[in-house]
């Protein structure tokens, strides 16, 4: 499985979803089309490199790449250069927030990649930084218009990633949901015995992030699924 991450908008959780959601799922490393955001992790690679990539996809059979707002352009200006390069990868993830703007840029971004030739069972919507308590159908009200009308990309309203605190967590921790959630330290009795206060402090937003991250885990592997189905 190859996928893009895209959007034209920025401030919709791509990378977020990409390390998060998309990597650890595919056991494989993050590659970031990206010249911002460096400390996101990962392999960073400029739109110019565009056949690099295109080196990389087609040597492997499992890729996640997380292309950043400043480079969408760029890089789908490449795919039409290079014809036919958008088949090599299986789906284009594109993640949307309820902001108007974002929504719109949403669609547009649907557009661009229509444009390339790209197959709308090809084209994914992760509705992302929902509210629990939100009605997705009313909150995205233009996407699923959009979609019904026009048939030119997967929409399902459970594709829906809720917010969590975990993620903003994650970053000073320096480690994904998936390796929270694994990790086998027995937090609780390290900070019983611990006497240093960092160790102690550092013991509680383990506990914490643990507990975050497996409702975060849970709805993340229900997104995976439908998803890709």
């Amino acid at each position: 499985m190859r996928v893009a991450v895209v959007n034209f908008s920025g401030n919709v959780g791509k990378s977020t979803l990409a390390r998060h959601l998309l990597a650890p799922r595919f056991n494989t490393e993050l590659i970031a089309v990206e010249t911002i955001n460096a400390d996101e992790g990962g392999e960073n690679i400029r739109a110019s490199q565009f056949d690099e990539l295109q080196g990389h996809l087609l040597t492997n059979d499992v890729a996640v790449i997380d292309v950043g707002a400043s480079n969408i352009e760029a890089f789908i200006h490449a795919m039409n250069q290079y014809r036919k390069s958008h088949e090599d990868f299986d789906y284009f993830v594109i993640p949307v927030v309820s902001e108007v703007k974002q929504q719109k840029d949403t669609i547009a971004t649907i557009e661009a990649l229509m444009t390339l030739g790209i197959p709308p069972k090809k084209i994914r919507v992760v509705f992302n930084k929902v509210e629990a308590t939100a009605d997705v159908l009313e909150e995205f009200g233009p996407i699923f218009g959009y979609a019904e009308a026009e048939k030119k990309c997967v929409v399902r309203p459970d594709a829906t990633v809720y917010v969590n605190d975990v993620f903003e967590k994650s970053k000073g921790l320096g480690k994904t949901v998936s390796e929270i959630l694994i990790d086998p330290t027995d937090y609780r009795a390290k900070l019983k015995e611990s006497k240093d206060e960092d160790e102690r402090e550092s013991c509680v937003q383990m506990i914490l992030a643990k507990r975050l991250a497996e409702s975060a885990g849970e709805n993340l592997d229900a997104v995976f699924k439908v998803l890709f189905k």
